[in-house]
C-alpha cells in the first residue's frame, strides 16, 4: 500500500466544496457479513428519518455483531453504489493507520439521536 501524503501535501478544496458533503449520525440496527465479499460488512443504519443499507470494508477489523447499537458518522449524500451485488447507500467514516493495520470507526462521544447533523 502506498504512503499517505502529509496533511500539508494533500490537495486542497474550498469551503464550498466541503459544504457539499452531508454527514449525519446513524445508529447501526443490523450488521452481517457480505455474502459475496470477504472484506465487506453490510449494515442497516437508522438515520432518523430513514433506514439505509451501507457496505463497509471492515471485516478484518470488526465482528459484524459488535457494530449493532453503535453510533457511526455517515456521509449521506453519496450516490448509491453496487458493491459485489449489494447496494451501498452512504459511507461510514473511519480513521486508519497509513498501512491500514488499525481501523477505527468514527463515533460520537455520547449518545445523540440518529439523524443528528455532523458539522
Amino acid at each position: 500500500m502506498s504512503e499517505q501524503p502529509t496533511p500539508s501535501a494533500e490537495p486542497k478544496i474550498t469551503y464550498e466544496e466541503f459544504a457539499k458533503v452531508h454527514m449525519r449520525v446513524g445508529k447501526v440496527l443490523e450488521a452481517s457479513n457480505h455474502p459475496n465479499a470477504d472484506k465487506l460488512i453490510v449494515l442497516k443504519v437508522d438515520l432518523g428519518s430513514e433506514v439505509r443499507q451501507l457496505c463497509a470494508g471492515l471485516r478484518a477489523y470488526y465482528e459484524a455483531a459488535a457494530l449493532v447499537g453503535r453510533n457511526i458518522v455517515v456521509v449521506t449524500n453519496l450516490a448509491p453504489r453496487q458493491m459485489r451485488g449489494v447496494e451501498s447507500n452512504g459511507m461510514l467514516l473511519a480513521a486508519s493507520t497509513a498501512g491500514h493495520e488499525k481501523v477505527i470507526i468514527l463515533t460520537t462521544e455520547a449518545d445523540i439521536p440518529p439523524g443528528s447533523v455532523v458539522s
